[in-house]
């Protein structure tokens, strides 16, 4: 049993962010580092759990791919908030996966809401900044999608 319900939070509580993208996936994928990029992330790292699950156990799925978004200055400003701990979350995820072909799902949770609702960061108006600052950032991102919500 949890100790807490999963169900009290709402997509806000734990930063869910969806888009709706129609192209093929590949492109998707472009377009979705392009804008994480013009927003100010660098990717840290990128990889193709489909790929390697139907390479390994013959899986059957479709395309889905993860680009490890990082903003260098929040990410160092967490570090310092959370006494390192957040790190065990990095980097921020962003989830490009096929619904079907020529329609593609974006799919981003905050690691930096989750930290704090986990008790990995502190409730405090330090760590409430750094959300904001970040939350700016992906709502940018978001803006750089020109996606149907």
């Amino acid at each position: 049993m949890l100790p807490i319900d999963p169900t009290q939070f709402d997509a806000e509580d734990i930063g869910e962010k969806r888009a709706t993208l129609h192209m093929d996936h590949e492109a998707a994928v472009d377009h979705v580092r392009e804008a994480f990029l013009d927003a100010g992330f660098g990717v840290a790292t990128e990889f193709s759990p489909s790929e390697l699950l139907n390479e390994k156990v013959d899986a059957g799925r479709d395309p889905y791919h993860v680009l490890g978004a990082c903003n260098p200055n929040m990410a160092d400003r967490a570090l310092d908030a959370s006494e390192r701990r957040i790190g065990g979350l990095f980097p921020c995820n962003v989830v490009v996966w096929q619904e079907e072909p020529g329609v593609q799902t974006v799919y981003h949770v905050s690691i930096m809401k989750l930290a704090r609702l986990t008790g990995m960061a502190p409730d405090d108006e330090t760590m409430a900044g750094i959300i904001g600052d970040t939350g700016e950032l992906v709502e940018a991102a978001w803006a750089n999608l020109d996606a149907a919500e």
